[in-house]
């Protein structure tokens, strides 16, 4: 009989393990201790580890890595991590030193010389320039890698933070510039958490000018307890325009919109599913995510169209967009930047990059051109120079490294300046794109890589790559570590773009959205049972992994298909579906997975899925590799502290390892990330490349 009413709390499965949620509570580090000795132990006794972590972090830490450019003010800027600088450094040169072979750096700032001389283990976290002078910056600093951050006023011209300047305690906070002497703030005020949603995030918007406490900002907007957050953006245009606005996110994936003309908050009549992303010309540039029929015409989801600054000013309540560009049957939007003069557009068709450009026309138009670059690639927008048309693009493949192209928005003209050199052998790989079939019929794409000469008699060890959720597009990428870890010792790698994602758009996502996500589940299982099917692999050396919602598609797909799998490795992941939103944040993203508190369809979905509750004694699951970090401040050790804890209660084998620092990645530095990805492969190793 279908619930029809929210169960008590009664009624819910008793969790035994709640205690592992308190993070930082003895017992559950003298917990995590003894599971990462164990686990460490074994992993580190197999005869591939040593090797295996080496070339990681030869890899992670390497010189001849791309140092990723930012145009900031005619100068260059990056963020670099290698052996002598675990933390890293943020340093600068000019455009002509950078395009040259050997770049003369200044250092910014050494994070690792930060955290010695204050005793804390600071991570960057990056830095927000108040434009035009881009002098002055909000510079954020997290504690071993966690989402919540400190946020310092630094002078660029003195390469030293402002005494007595602009300073937000740890917090998870936004703050942004309005001018030099005024800040729009949202955080946790007076660190009682009155000023904060269920989800953690901040709900009320103040003005603070430089000299005022914290506790002097006048407060501007304040949203609902149970929204997800409310914040304030500022957009800038080559025109000197600046449009300040006011953002209340009632859930994920609903925005709702704020002109700020001073103390005056109000609303602006743009679709709930959409997002500003530019302003460039005295025109404010849109993403919709979901049809818009506004003025007689209908604009279709996935667009970018354009608003003027005068019309929006003038009556917020009545909109006259311009179409900028649509996408066809097979194209995606995937981000967008503007120079001084023109609007880029990174797209996907048929997930392989593709770069628009758009100026701006007299009559509120826009001309379309594309970039002639090479195909079958990702290309992904770097950084943009707002005072000239140029701006970096990368293009990457599977077996393509990283090349990195200087182009003239206006002209058109190319320029590659950095080469990733291979760091693997790709001479005897083959990439294909392949379609698998699933439970509803639907189509669905992946990647595949594999030695040319590779035998279709089930034997070849194979990792599938798996997301799925957010609106999140897999594109082709170049991995180091999966190439030399994975690759090069004879195994194939399988990357999926099952719905969820992003891959073709806003209604690819919206098809496995809430309790809809079976599908998603589905799409996965369909391509494990091609991949099969085809010969290429078996349930023996078949594997999977991914990430943060990865890991719950991972978690859902051993404990729901544990026929189709011999290895999974479940990283940062989402396993406690019944309790998420007492995790992390996981309170946040109810508008995608469905609010299992209120609403019982939700509920019975998810009691039904949820991996943590669906193990079970006597199942022959794929012995899984359950990756997290205490810093992780976003989805939260616990899940996969409890996901372990009821396996070995269950006597089922399985290994765990919990990184003290690094947060919602692979590890506060290269060494942390060498290891984790030396663990990770040495699993994968032992479980899919033996007999």
């Amino acid at each position: 009989m279908p619930l029809t009413q929210p169960p008590s709390s009664q009624s819910l499965p008793e969790d035994p393990y709640i205690w592992l949620e308190d993070t930082y509570s003895q017992r559950a580090l003298d917990w995590v201790e003894a599971e990462n000795a164990a686990s460490a132990a074994r992993l580190e006794a197999e005869p591939t580890y040593q090797a295996a972590y080496d070339e990681a972090f030869a890899i992670v830490s390497s010189e001849d890595r791309i140092a990723t450019p930012g145009f900031r003010h005619g100068m260059i800027y990056n963020f670099w991590k290698d052996g002598d600088h675990l933390r890293g450094i943020w340093r600068r040169t000019t455009l002509a030193s950078y395009r040259s072979d050997a770049p003369e750096w200044e250092t910014v700032l050494d994070i690792d010389a930060l955290g010695k001389e204050e005793g804390r283990s600071w991570v960057y976290k990056g830095v927000t320039c108040l434009r035009p002078e881009d002098t002055r910056c909000l510079l954020r600093l997290s504690d071993g890698g966690e989402d919540a951050v400190e946020i310092r006023e630094f002078d660029l011209r003195t390469k030293s933070f402002v005494e007595s300047g602009f300073f937000l305690p740890k917090g998870k906070s936004d703050a942004v510039w309005l001018d030099e002497d005024t800040l729009l703030v949202s955080t946790d005020f007076a660190g009682d958490g009155a000023d904060l949603t269920s989800s953690g995030y901040p709900n009320v918007v103040k003005r603070l000018k430089r000299g005022q406490p914290l506790s002097d900002a006048v407060e501007l907007f304040r949203g609902e307890r149970e929204d997800v957050s409310s914040s304030a953006a500022v957009l800038r245009d080559n025109n000197g325009n600046v449009l300040p606005l006011i953002v209340r996110a009632p859930d994920f994936w609903n925005r709702r919109f704020h002109l700020l003309d001073g103390d005056d908050v109000t609303p602006i009549a743009l679709p709930s599913q959409s997002s500003t992303v530019a302003m460039i010309d005295s025109r404010v540039v849109v993403h919709l995510s979901q049809d818009w029929s506004v003025g007689g015409k209908t604009f279709e989801q996935g667009s970018i169209v354009s608003i003027t600054l005068d019309d929006l000013r003038a009556d917020p309540a009545n909109l006259s967009p311009r179409l900028v560009w649509a996408p066809g049957p097979s194209e995606a939007f995937e981000s967008v930047t503007n120079t001084a003069n023109r609007l880029v557009l990174s797209i996907l068709d048929n997930v392989s990059g593709r770069i628009l450009t758009f100026t701006p026309l007299a009559d509120g138009g826009w001309e379309q051109s594309s970039l002639d670059l090479p195909g079958n690639l990702s290309i992904h927008l770097v950084s943009s120079d707002e005072d000239s048309d140029l701006l970096f693009l990368n293009a990457k493949g599977f077996t393509t490294p990283d090349t990195l192209t200087l182009v003239d928005a206006a002209s058109g003209e190319t320029e590659v300046v950095k080469s990733l050199p291979a760091k693997f052998d790709a001479s005897d790989l083959v990439v294909e794109q392949k379609w698998a079939t699933s439970t509803d019929g639907t189509k669905i794409p992946y990647f595949l890589v594999h030695k040319k000469d590779v035998k279709m008699d089930g034997t070849t060890p194979t990792l599938l790559y798996g997301y799925g959720g957010f609106q999140v597009s897999m594109t082709p990428g170049y991995s180091a570590i999966i190439g030399k870890l994975w690759l090069e010792k004879g195994g194939a790698y399988a990357l999926s773009n099952i719905r969820g994602g992003g891959e073709f758009g806003p209604a690819w996502h919206k098809a496995g959205l809430e309790t809809k996500r079976q599908i998603i589940y589905d799409d996965f299982a369909a391509i494990a049972e091609d991949l099969i099917d085809s010969g290429l692999t078996s349930r023996d050396h078949l594997g999977m992994m991914g990430g943060s919602n990865g890991g719950l598609l991972t978690g859902v797909e051993m404990t729901q298909r544990p026929d189709l799998w011999n290895a999974a490795v479940i990283q940062v992941p989402l396993l406690d579906m019944i309790g998420i939103s007492r995790i992390g944040a996981g309170a946040s993203w109810q508008g995608e997975y469905g609010n299992v508190n209120t609403d019982p369809e939700a509920l019975a979905f998810w009691l039904e899925r949820s991996p943590y509750h669906a193990l079970k004694a006597g199942t022959d699951y794929p012995v899984p590799f359950i990756y997290s970090s205490t810093k992780d401040d976003r989805t939260g050790s616990a899940h996969a502290r409890k996901f372990a804890a009821r396996m070995k209660e269950l006597g089922l084998p399985y290994e765990y390892f919990e990184q003290t620092e690094g947060g919602h990645a692979a590890g506060a530095d290269p060494k942390q990330e060498a290891r984790s990805w030396a663990l990770t492969y040495t699993y994968l190793t032992r479980q899919l490349m033996g007999e």
